[in-house]
């Protein structure tokens, strides 16, 4: 009942009817009780306006008397209770008791209340609830607060309340006991500590919840009072960081963190006072204290009155913004960390978080750069979309590029994530998603081609969030296809073929992991029978090769070794499944996930490398299961759709570009994926009204038919139409019909016939039949010879008389204004066109009878052309006015023939007299010709189908002005050096530098001034570069100083070349040894110089002389003393500069209120003339003579960074950069390479000009 103020007027006041005892001897307690419950029901009905208080002072004295207050009967103490209450409420405002008897009154209270209130079931719980709800509703509890020694009793009743409350009581009760602590709270003059301690301890555990009572009483309880407790929870504070940070017990510090975060997020404004604080702990020297605080305040900002908090404490903000360039490296991390709430929950400060987070993705820790990444990582669709600019997502992205492994993973992992998140939203045409998201494949596959590191990452995020299996329940195939498809709308031709290197469809076969397996099964688990040795070896080649792919070699060789070692058959027979292109989709998905659970059930440290191994061994992107949704793709999009809308009709006509991309990689490499749908192919063979189909149906039988003939077509009507295909006037058509025909029961005598029919109607064909002939003859020539050569007479006379001999003019109107002399495939004329396949035809001849007698005498002739080509930039006389387009097409074409051709030995051995002029065409002056040209060329050394010294030939890529030319050929190198044998290295690496310095001695750009061999230099740097290390730095040496005892095979202008390319390799290795404090000691071993480009000095005199004589010039000898010493000196100022840098950048980080700047440290030193003399004249002495020990001085090298290449589908130097090429001729190798940086500043190139052999 609520309180009333006792007034006057209103009537006489009532007085109590009572007059019983309650005390003395002989009253039993049923009695007393009954005497209670009369007491009790007559002072509840009398209103506190209307009582005479003097009646009632006999029953006041007798219910303080300890005979009730301590009756052992829980009922009578329970009316006594009530009756106390009531008489409270009567006598306020004043209270008839002294001091001690209110506080055993209270005490009294409020221990009935904690034993007896437990709930509606409990006896006298209506009573115990009456004395509840009176303290709280007349107040009367205050008494407390002005009683003596207050503290202890305060401490009771909380510690009481807050007990009892955790009996999931009536909302009521909890609601009355909230009103009976703020009453107390808001009475008393000083809050005591324990009281505070008591409403803290709520919030200490870490679980607590509002669906908790007694959480939820402190919370109601600290949000009514917070203006009263704002100071004491402040002084809490100070009072726990103060005491436990002298003793550096950092776990109480903490604790108090957390409880503050408890704090701001239930009842914020207690905080008032603590916020101040927190600003000043951003401000302390001692890292763990500005760590908690940078994490509490992150959670503030983030809490969702984050944007008021930050409107209200600016200060604080900017402070905390500050922490992002904090000295320490875990503050930094709290740092990043706490910006995702902020990010999450407030868009509008998205702008300083994104600002602070783009400069913490370029922190000098890498843990902060993975941090910032992760964080993205851990946005939900909504927020990433919305809430983060797609540059910042671009920055998180670029980080793929970082040098660390944490981050470029945190990187990589964040977008595909991302990506995968948004892809439903991308596919249903939503613009937003696809803007925010849709370059995220593109850019990924890209960072592919930067190292196997990142290539590994690239495949894991792509098979786990860009191209995912389905799971085993929902596996549905044409979804998955149609998922590839999609994506690829998103790509660039460059990310597209890194997509489909990526598939693992153009592993040759049988491929490293299936040999891998064959040799566990042969291993036996280490229990081998016979051949043991040769078991054992090639275990271990095909291990450390294996193993060579992988991002850390040396983990990956124990554990494919430790696999090997188990020898377990289950995971063989999973292995090999999972290997079966027959396999489709489910039990992919299914072997899959078998396989993995057993490792990770027998072989958990294993995990990793063999989930790296299946992803690469099994057909993940593309398998058979694909190749019908392909074709029905490839079908749907050739013939269009009636009634389709135009967007509609743009994504069917991407999705066929697409299939067709597919199907035509599938047709070129694994074949054997069609094996389950030779039917679907001869339908598509038969649908003569889609030219597409038909040409991608039939390419593909042909591919199938060559890897088992047995699936070649038999029925007559296919072969019919084959026949007709290859005699029609569409080349491609017509080349894969012949092709599926050679494979065919019939073969001999369709091709047989076919020859004839082609060779007489050759010289009367229109442009476009006449090329699918030659396509035709050009099949046959390698698939059927036999047949070829029955009119091969007429046929060659004809290719080269009328085709290859007749010039193709320019066009006078193109020559004034077309940049670039290539011509794309698709853009080809049919002369032009006719030319290719004519030279394709006569490689293929001789390749096709390399294996007979008069081998060479055929393909003398056909040498000496494609050699002429070269020579004389792309045409077969001298005077031809050919168009320049088709002449770079014909040295192309002549310059990959042969490559192929050197793979013949026999044929090789008449190349080599013209190698430099093949090798230097990977300088030629057309980037898509050099381009072509190291893409067949690697593809050839990496099936080690070519000689040994074509090895060198990729280090001549090292002034390419184009990255990604250089890129390939660095990634090839280093790759066959990561993965070779030593002994396989040394032939084709270490031993080759005697053929490299001799293909340097005899390049173009060659000559003695100072400019010319600073550039040759560079040759030798690069070669040293991938090539040499502690170990064979010594054979390296002896090889360079071996070239002067020898000389050039070819004339002695060409010695003096060689040595002084032996002199400057000299000097540069030399350098190095000192760089990497590699000891140079004489090589005890005998070398063999190649008799095929060198011949011995005809006397001792002469080579005496020679190696007395310094052939290098003495600018050159001064240039090189003079880099020795700079490189150090350089190096010292650089890591002297970064110091300097870190350290003041540190002195401002620590107050995060301003920038440092840096002093560059400048570390100048000049030699005299006389110095320079005698370190030269060291160098003329030590030239020729290795020393036995040579001392080092120290040396910094850096590295350089990784910058992505801008892809070009055609690109080339402007002319305004090139210079007038001499052209080559029989006779005289005179074609300077355009690489050649100083031909870059002279004359530009005339376009009115004509250029003339």
């Amino acid at each position: 009942m609520p309180a009333e103020t006792r007034t006057g007027g209103q009537g006489s006041p009532k007085k109590l009817r009572f007059h019983e005892k309650l005390t003395g001897k002989g009253l039993s307690t049923d009695a007393l009780q009954k005497k209670l419950k009369a007491l009790f029901s007559e002072l509840q009905g009398i209103q506190q306006t209307h009582v005479d208080t003097h009646s009632l002072g006999t029953v006041r004295k007798e219910l303080i008397s300890n005979s009730i207050l301590l009756h052992k009967d829980r009922g009578v103490k329970a009316y006594a209770a009530c009756c106390l209450v009531d008489l409270l409420r009567l006598y306020a405002p004043d209270a008839p008791f002294t001091q001690a008897e209110l506080r055993d009154m209270f005490s009294f209270f409020f221990r009935q209340l904690t034993t007896g209130l437990k709930g509606p079931d409990s006896p006298y719980y209506n009573e115990y609830f009456h004395i509840l709800e009176s303290l709280a509703e007349v107040k009367s509890v205050v008494l407390v607060c002005d009683l003596p020694n207050a503290d202890e009793l305060l401490a009771e009743i909380f510690r009481g309340l807050f007990t009892l409350v955790r009996h999931d009581l009536a909302k009521n009760i909890e609601q009355y006991m909230a009103e009976i602590l703020i009453a107390l709270i808001d009475e008393c003059q000083s809050l005591p500590s324990e009281v505070l301690e008591c409403i803290m301890a709520q919030f200490m555990d870490k679980n607590a919840r509002m669906d908790q009572p007694a959480y939820r009483l402190a919370v109601t309880v600290c949000n009514a009072t917070a203006d009263k407790l704002q100071r004491n929870v402040c002084q809490y504070f100070t009072d726990i960081i103060v005491t436990h940070s002298t003793n550096e017990d950092y776990e109480e510090i903490q604790n108090a963190h957390e409880l503050i975060k408890r704090l701001n997020r239930a009842c914020p404004a207690l905080l008032h006072n603590v916020v101040p604080q927190l600003e000043e702990e951003l401000r302390v020297e001692d890292t763990q204290i500005r760590v908690l605080a940078t994490q509490v305040l992150g959670e503030m900002f983030a809490d969702k009155s984050g944007a008021d908090f930050r409107s209200k404490y600016p200060s604080t903000w900017n402070l905390w913004l500050h922490r992002k360039n904090d000295k320490s490296i875990s503050v930094r991390l709290a740092f990043v960390e706490a910006t995702k709430g902020v990010l999450v929950h407030h868009p509008d400060l998205r702008e300083p978080i994104e600002e602070a987070l783009q400069i913490k993705l370029l922190d000098p820790d890498d843990k902060v750069r993975a941090a910032v990444c992760q964080l993205y990582s851990h946005l939900d669709f909504e927020t990433a979309l919305h809430h983060v600019s797609e540059k910042q997502l671009r920055a998180v992205a670029g980080r793929g590029l970082d040098r660390k492994r944490s981050v470029h993973v945190a990187s990589m992992t964040a977008i595909a994530r991302l990506y995968s998140l948004a892809y439903p939203e991308i596919e249903s045409g939503e613009p937003a998603a696809t803007r925010q998201f849709g370059w995220i494949p593109q850019m990924l596959l890209n960072f592919a081609s930067v190292n196997a590191d990142v290539k590994g990452v690239v495949e894991q995020v792509v098979d786990e969030f860009i191209l995912p299996l389905p799971q085993l329940n929902s596996a549905d195939e044409v979804a998955w296809t149609d998922r590839l498809l999609f994506i690829m709308k998103f790509l660039d031709e460059s990310s597209t073929n890194i997509l489909l290197t990526l598939s693992h469809i153009k592993a040759g076969r049988p491929s490293i992991y299936e040999r891998f397996l064959e040799c566990c099964i042969k291993n036996n688990g280490g229990v081998i029978d016979e051949n043991e040795e040769s078991i054992v070896q090639e275990l271990n080649f095909t291990v450390k090769k294996l193993a060579a792919t992988f991002p850390d070699p040396h983990k990956a060789t124990e554990d494919l070794k430790a696999f090997a070692k188990s020898n377990e058959n289950r995971l063989y027979k999973l292995l090999k499944i999972c290997m079966d292109p027959q396999t489709d989709l489910k039990t992919l998905i299914k072997t899959t996930h078998e396989f993995i659970r057993r490792i990770e059930q027998t072989h958990a440290p294993l995990l990793q490398t063999f989930s790296t191994f299946l992803r690469r061994c099994s057909l993940r992107i593309v398998n058979q299961s694909s190749i019908p949704t392909l074709i029905k793709r490839l079908q749907k999009g050739s013939s269009g759709g009636a009634g389709e809308s135009q967007n509609g009709a743009a994504v069917t006509n991407h999705a066929a570009h697409n299939a067709q991309t597919w199907l035509t990689f599938i047709s070129k490499h694994y074949p054997a994926l069609y094996k389950l749908h030779v039917g679907e192919l001869a339908k598509g063979v038969a649908d003569e009204k889609n030219s597409r189909l038909v040409e991608i149906a039939l390419q593909a039988m042909a591919a199938v038919s060559s890897w088992d003939p047995k699936l070649a077509p038999a029925d007559k009507k296919t072969i019919e139409r084959l026949a007709r295909y290859a005699q029609e006037s569409d080349y491609r058509h017509a080349k894969f019909a012949v092709r599926v025909l050679t494979y065919t029961k019939n073969s001999q005598e369709l091709c047989t016939e076919i020859v004839d029919i082609i060779a007489d109607s050759l010289p009367e064909a229109d442009p476009d039949t006449r090329v699918a002939h030659i396509a035709v003859l050009a099949e046959l020539a390698s698939k059927a010879p036999e047949a070829f050569e029955q009119k091969s007479d007429v046929i060659m006379g004809f290719l080269v008389k009328k085709v290859l001999m007749t010039p193709i003019a320019p066009n006078p109107d193109e020559m004034e204004t077309e940049e670039d002399e290539w011509v794309e495939d698709s853009d080809l004329s049919a002369e032009q066109r006719a030319k290719i396949l004519a030279l394709k035809t006569c490689r293929r001849r001789c390749l096709s009878h390399a294996s007979e007698e008069n081998a060479l005498e055929l393909a003398k002739p056909v040498l000496t052309m494609f050699t002429t080509l070269v020579h004389t930039s792309g045409s077969l006389s001298e005077k031809a006015a050919d168009d320049p387009r088709t002449r770079a097409r014909l040295r192309c074409q002549a310059a990959i023939s042969l490559l192929h051709l050197a793979t013949v030995h026999q044929y090789a051995q008449v190349i080599n007299t013209h190698f430099v002029e093949l090798a230097i065409m990977i300088q030629d002056p057309c980037y898509q010709i050099r381009l072509k040209f190291i893409h067949k060329l690697l593809g050839l050394l990496g099936a080690q189908k070519l000689p040994t010294n074509y090895h060198i030939i990729p280090f001549v890529t090292v002034h390419d002005p184009e990255a990604d030319i250089k890129n390939r050929a660095t990634a090839y190198i280093q790759l066959m050096i990561r993965s070779m044998p030593k002994a396989v290295r040394l032939t084709h690496f270490e031993m080759n530098i005697i053929r490299f310095l001799h293909l340097l001695a005899h390049h173009p750009d060659f000559n003695m001034t100072q400019e010319g061999l600073v550039d040759i230099s560079k040759y030798v740097d690069f070669f040293l570069d991938h090539v040499a290390t502690a170990d064979n730095i010594s054979l390296l040496y002896h090889l360079a100083v071996r070239l002067k005892t020898v000389r050039d095979a070819e004339s002695h202008a060409y010695s003096e070349n060689l040595y002084a390319a032996s002199e400057l390799a000299q000097h540069l290795i030399k350098q190095r040894a000192t760089a990497h404090h590699w000891a140079l000691e004489s090589y005890p071993g005998k070398v063999k110089m190649p008799g095929d480009i060198l011949r011995p000095l005809p006397s001792p005199e002469a080579a005496s002389q020679v190696l007395k004589t310094v052939y290098l010039p003495e600018e050159m000898l001064t240039y090189l003393a003079e880099k020795a010493k700079s490189g150090k000196h350089a190096s010292e100022a650089k890591v002297c500069e970064m110091k300097s840098q870190f350290g003041v950048t540190q002195h401002s980080l620590l107050t995060g209120e301003g920038e440092g700047r840096a002093e560059s440290a400048r570390q100048t030193e000049g030699s005299s003339k006389d110095q320079r003399q005698h370190e030269v004249g060291s160098l003329k002495s030590s030239s020729c003579i290795p020393p036995d020990t040579v001392y080092f001085s120290a040396d910094v090298r850096g590295k350089r960074s990784v910058k992505e290449t801008t892809q070009r589908k055609s690109r080339r130097l402007p002319k305004v950069m090139r210079t007038l090429v001499v052209m080559r001729t029989l006779e005289c190798r005179l074609r300077p390479s355009i690489l050649h940086p100083q031909t870059w500043k002279t004359t530009p190139l005339n376009p009115k000009r004509k250029r003339s052999d």
